[in-house]
């Protein structure tokens, strides 16, 4: 176990596996099922963009692919979650190694819930975190009425540390946030 962040380690071999998934770099033909989750209402309920349309996701996949840790500040690493050779969702790595950290975020399709893959593909990203890139602590952020994703990152082990009320205007409202936080030593 690494003593400190290491700034500008490449990255993880890819695709990353675990027992049922592969979380791999987007490729070009992600358009349509990453448009099937992103163009869904519940699923841009507590995000802060709007349904994609078709046009818009090719933009988002194409620079998706083109992101895959890109130069300092807030390098990033986004990837697809496939599960029996279909897109399920999609999960983010962005690092900021200066301070030691990094920020965990997820977006599944409605069909993948209940089965406990997002958790398991965001527990891959956790590893990756503190195993590959030696960072201190991982945090994430969501809405505060996002239930479902309050309790994945409870499941993940993390803490919420805050709620900071109404801190982001977002389709037309003031919303809350909650932001949890994992040091690599409570995992």
């Amino acid at each position: 176990m690494p003593d400190g962040p290491r700034p500008g380690v490449a990255p993880p071999e890819l695709p990353l596996r675990t027992g049922r998934l592969v979380l791999r770099r987007y490729e070009e033909g992600d358009v349509d099922a990453v448009w099937a989750y992103y163009r869904d209402e519940e699923v841009n309920r507590y995000l802060l963009t709007v349904p994609f349309t078709r046009g818009y996701t090719e933009t988002v996949v194409a620079q998706r692919r083109e992101s895959v840790v890109p130069g300092q500040p807030g390098r990033t690493l986004p990837l697809v979650v496939e599960h029996e050779g279909q897109v399920v969702g999609d999960v983010v790595l962005t690092l900021d190694e200066r301070c030691g950290k990094a920020e965990l975020g997820w977006v599944f399709a409605p069909a993948a819930g209940g089965r406990g893959l997002a958790t398991e593909a965001t527990r891959a990203l956790v590893d990756v975190a503190f195993d590959h890139y030696g960072v201190h602590r991982v945090l994430a952020q969501a809405d505060a009425r996002n239930t479902a994703s309050a309790r994945l990152a409870l499941r993940l082990g993390m803490r919420q540390e805050a709620h900071l009320r109404q801190d982001w205007w977002s389709k037309g409202e003031w919303t809350d946030t909650l932001v949890f936080g994992l040091l690599r030593d409570e995992r």
